[in-house]
């Protein structure tokens, strides 16, 4: 016959327990909001871990100048950066391509007008004759 683990005859335990009693399952302690309104008032940021000296300065330096590489946050801060310029040219591409196409549309749409104006029937004999006059 098989026997269960220790560990599956602990997680039945903890079960039956937490079916058997549903108080454990509700929490009472409220969550801690920072006060945005607060911080928006004073031109602070929104999350005061988004940026400052301890999140965008390197951790060390070196003392003969050298540049320090870039820590892990920095780098996904600017691999992000430059995907949203991405963004931005190719969105601004296909605003571009879209404006241009609407008024290669409105000319076209002109000149068909135009060319149906043009072709209608002119008036000929004595009506031309007054006219070129």
């Amino acid at each position: 016959m098989w026997q269960k683990s220790l560990l599956h005859r602990c997680l039945d335990n903890a079960l039956v327990m937490r079916l058997s009693n549903p108080k454990r399952l509700l929490a009472t302690t409220s969550t801690n909001h920072f006060n945005q309104k607060w911080r928006q008032e004073r031109g602070l940021p929104l999350n005061p871990n988004a940026s400052g000296p301890l999140t965008d300065g390197p951790d060390y330096s070196f003392l003969d100048g050298r540049p320090t590489p870039y820590t892990v946050g920095q780098k996904n801060r600017v691999l992000k950066h430059q995907q949203l310029v991405e963004s931005i040219i190719k969105l601004t591409g296909e605003v571009d391509f879209a404006v241009t196409r609407h008024a290669k549309l409105q000319q076209e749409e002109q000149a068909a007008k135009q060319k149906v104006l043009d072709s209608k029937l002119k008036p000929k004999g004595i009506e031309l004759l007054k006219n070129k006059t």
